[in-house]
């Protein structure tokens, strides 16, 4: 359980408690610890490490040798002053949680390593690589369907693809008790993510 909870979701904030970054509970441990970041608990109060590890843990925790600790949700970084992004990433990872792993021509969800991303307007035809122009594919359908469009290939799309406003990471993936954490901290405007962005 612990390992696994390492992994989770932790948000960092700027020194002006704006949301620039997600990074995982490992590395939010190893901020604190090496007092770059310091823990923001429910009541918007402040804590270094050692004050952080005196507080009494509860269900999200990490066991160490003598004791447990408990998880940090949010972080604020100390000095720290980056804006945090104004456009969600266009990356991969977005692009399958705005499609919810799920193949926008058959409607199968699927593990990631069962999806592609297809181009709706395939670049053979002009086709330019947007958020208005790819989905989320299952291995079978992009096969099928080829270099064609889709009217080519007598296929229908679920949804149109389009940008998203904010990062779907927010709203999905997530344990409601997270986001409740995180939403005095969010708005649309400000929740874009980390990973790599793709280049047209």
């Amino acid at each position: 359980m612990s390992v696994l909870m390492l992994n989770t979701a932790v948000l960092v904030l700027n020194k002006h408690y704006q949301p620039i970054h997600v990074t995982t509970v490992r590395r939010a441990f190893v901020l604190l610890y090496q007092g770059a970041a310091k823990a923001v608990d429910e009541r918007y109060q402040l804590y270094d490490f050692p004050s952080w590890s005196a507080l009494s843990a509860h269900e999200d925790s990490i066991g160490t040798v003598r004791t447990r600790i408990r998880v940090p949700r949010v972080v604020l970084l100390q000095a720290c002053a980056a804006l945090p992004r104004r456009q969600v990433r266009f990356s991969r990872l977005n692009i399958y949680l705005r499609d919810g792993n799920t193949c926008q021509y058959c409607g199968r969800t699927l593990p990631r390593e069962g999806l592609n991303l297809d181009h709706v307007k395939p670049r053979t035809q002009g086709g330019v690589t947007s958020w208005e122009n790819i989905v989320c594919c299952c291995i079978r359908c992009n096969l099928k369907k080829g270099g064609r469009t889709p009217e080519q290939a007598g296929m229908r799309l679920l949804r149109r693809p389009h940008k998203p406003r904010w990062s779907p990471l927010i709203r999905k993936g997530l344990r409601p008790g997270i986001l409740a954490q995180w939403r005095p901290f969010l708005s649309e405007a400000d929740a874009a993510y980390w990973n790599t962005e793709l280049l047209p």
